[in-house]
């Protein structure tokens, strides 16, 4: 059977792993694998730290999404992958790898997934989490100070020169794309109980 891809987008701190997590409960019994395009961003390990500080990792030419095309394509011909590991800390991949197989339902989440006109059309479904940006912007900061190692001053900073000019340009845009569109993300159970009937329909169609 080939495999379903399921798309999350939505701004940063948006709820997509809340979501993901939530999908993952309902289509307990099925075979399902989450990759995160935050694992493929450009390593940056031939650039200066000082440059690296200064590269715009909320623009997609940060991400490297040839590879993550090509896993896509490679575990929906059922085909196991190497998934990178990114350290966010040095901008670089840690040259380790996570061993990833085939399954049953394969959902890809990110800010610019739905971005990609490639990965658009690799997807079966495509959701977008639709958040207040108040609420957004404090889940990042929370999100970076505790899991990044980042400072305050240096979060608002990123934050308002790079992460919201591109939402504004990029991510809020790619909405129009997303076959549906969910306020409250993970916490949205009439739009979750929604997308794991249509899930499920879909997989028994195959």
């Amino acid at each position: 059977m080939t495999s379903l891809i399921v798309g999350i987008a939505g701004g940063t701190g948006s709820g997509k792993t809340t979501l993901v997590r939530k999908l993952l409960e309902l289509l307990e019994g099925r075979s399902v694998v989450v990759i995160e395009q935050d694992a493929y961003y450009q390593d940056q390990g031939q650039t200066p730290m000082e440059e690296r500080r200064r590269i715009n990792y909320d623009h997609p030419d940060a991400l490297d999404n040839d590879l993550l095309v090509s896993h896509l394509r490679d575990l929906r011909a059922g085909k196991a992958i190497e998934k990178p590991i990114y350290d966010f800390t040095t901008c670089t991949r840690t040259g380790e790898t996570v061993h990833v197989e085939p399954a049953d339902v394969i959902i890809v989440e990110g800010i610019l997934i739905l971005e990609n006109p490639r990965l658009r059309a690799l997807m079966d479904l495509k959701l977008f989490v639709d958040t207040d940006p108040d609420v957004r912007f404090i889940r990042r900061l929370q999100r970076d100070l505790v899991e990044r190692g980042r400072t305050i001053e240096s979060v608002i900073g990123q934050y308002l020169e790079t992460v919201r000019p591109m939402h504004l340009e990029f991510v809020e845009p790619s909405k129009r794309y997303a076959d549906v569109i969910i306020p409250e993300g993970g916490f949205n159970e009439a739009a979750l109980n929604m997308i794991a009937a249509r899930l499920e329909y879909i997989l028994a169609q195959r």
